[in-house]
């Protein structure tokens, strides 16, 4: 069983009777309802939602809005569980004036490497 969403573009209650009848010709369908005030179809049956939207592009432009379940599982209610946000301490920066002299005179060498396979319109001399 799958909930089939579609939406139309609907003019008038002849377009909505004609979009239905077609939808009610396909076997496995079990419930149609249309909404008028969203332009949307829904189609509850073992149907291929393909199938539907082919038939129904004959009136109407149609799209797939959502597949699905037919029954959505219900959920337990669990009680909310009292969460007490932990107290983080902040971390001590401990300056160091040998680290700084130190970066100051050997600063850090960035290489950067290019593959051809990254780039294979790059220039290569071989």
């Amino acid at each position: 069983m799958q909930k089939i969403i579609v939406s139309l573009d609907l003019h008038d209650d002849r377009c909505k009777q004609k979009a239905m009848r077609s939808v009610t010709g396909i076997s496995g369908v079990d419930s149609i309802s249309v909404d008028m005030k969203g332009k949307k179809l829904t189609v509850i049956g073992d149907v291929d939602a393909t199938l539907i939207v082919k038939k129904l592009r004959r009136h109407c432009h149609t799209t797939i809005v959502s597949v699905g379940p037919a029954k959505e599982p219900e959920k337990k209610k669990e009680e909310p569980k009292k969460v007490e946000p932990k107290k983080v301490e902040p971390k001590k920066i401990v300056y160091d004036p040998v680290v700084d002299a130190y970066r100051a005179y050997n600063p850090q060498m960035i290489t950067y490497y290019q593959s051809v396979e990254e780039n294979p319109n790059a220039c290569v001399i071989c």
